[in-house]
């Protein structure tokens, strides 16, 4: 069964954030500090910093809890790696809510099983950038600790492998458990694309990093490169939706095909998702400048998971 994706009648608010960023303690240009700094003026309200959890920079756990600060704070986390995947020599695997002293991969430990050991420390786990990494659905479909999959990666965008919603698709079809998120993967170097240009927006009562993590583990938030979404409401065979000014809104999900709805401005529609009633829909909604704000899958009828294999069984914990 796919999770629900409506966290927008649940106490609190939305928090604006980013969970996988790069500071000088891996392979990005500027300073931990720096890097909170432009995300706070950006107006973000938390930042992850995902530095590449490497035996070339020292296995980095970046402790940015003294970058914490009324109105913005962090949580702590990395970029996980190791051998291999299908098409490339190692795994890229958000991890955000590591404890310090998270241990480095030890000989032999695959992907899926230092994803495993991650999320049995409490951690967020993220598939990062799959369009990009030329995942298969058989490496995916290992890494079965997975939360999210990172269907958007500005970086990845400057080789046109920035969305990964086919894969993330095909998976929610075939009964996976997934919720999905945007991200910019900012380095700061200067042939790479802006930061703060993709960001999650979380639901929850306050900015305490454990309530936070809470929220993204249940799948309590929307993704965003602009549009903000308001509202969706599912009525019966509608599904309505309040958004700021947009040019697109779409309802696409477990089914080929999309319902849609194009204007000037707008703030307010009613798609109908019987098409998807079996499955599951989701919403994107495109701007004017060409932004795209993305719901979590909402789940519409049960999906009967295809048989996987003993160790490919989802993982259950936390």
């Amino acid at each position: 069964m796919v999770v629900a994706g409506l966290p927008f009648a649940l106490p609190g608010r939305f928090w604006r954030g980013n969970l996988h960023t790069h500071s000088d303690e891996s392979d990005g240009a500027l300073s931990p500090a720096e890097t909170a700094r432009r995300y706070r003026e950006a107006g973000y309200d938390f930042l992850s910093l995902t530095d590449h959890f490497r035996a070339e920079y020292g296995f980095p756990l970046t402790d940015t809890r003294s970058l914490r600060s009324p109105g913005f704070t962090t949580l702590l986390g990395a970029e996980l790696h190791a051998p291999r995947t299908e098409a490339g020599p190692s795994w890229h695997i958000v991890a955000v809510g590591l404890p310090l002293g998270f241990a480095p991969p030890e000989p032999g430990e695959s992907g899926p099983q230092l994803a495993r050991r991650a999320r049995a420390a409490g951690a967020y786990i993220g598939m990062a950038h799959p369009a990009a990494s030329l995942l298969s659905i058989a490496d995916a479909e290992s890494l079965d600790a997975a939360h999210a999959v990172e269907v958007h990666n500005s970086l990845a965008g400057r080789e046109h492998r920035g969305d990964s919603w086919h894969l993330t698709d095909v998976l929610l079809n075939r009964g996976h458990r997934l919720h999905a998120y945007a991200a910019d993967d900012a380095h700061f170097q200067p042939q790479d694309p802006p930061g703060c240009t993709a960001w999650v927006q979380v639901r929850a009562e306050s900015l305490d990093p454990a309530e936070l993590l809470a929220a993204l583990k249940a799948g309590h938030y929307y993704s965003s490169t602009g549009p903000e979404l308001h509202d969706i409401q599912l009525h019966g065979d509608q599904l309505t939706v309040q958004c700021s000014p947009a040019v697109k809104v779409l309802v696409t999900g477990g089914a080929p095909g999309a319902q849609v709805r194009q204007g000037h401005d707008l703030t307010h529609c009613t798609l109908p998702v019987a098409m998807f009633r079996r499955s599951y829909c989701r919403i994107t909604v495109e701007d004017a400048a060409g932004g795209r704000a993305w719901s979590n899958p909402i789940a519409l009828g049960p999906l009967r998971a295809r048989p996987r294999p003993a160790l490919l069984r989802p993982y259950i914990s936390n």
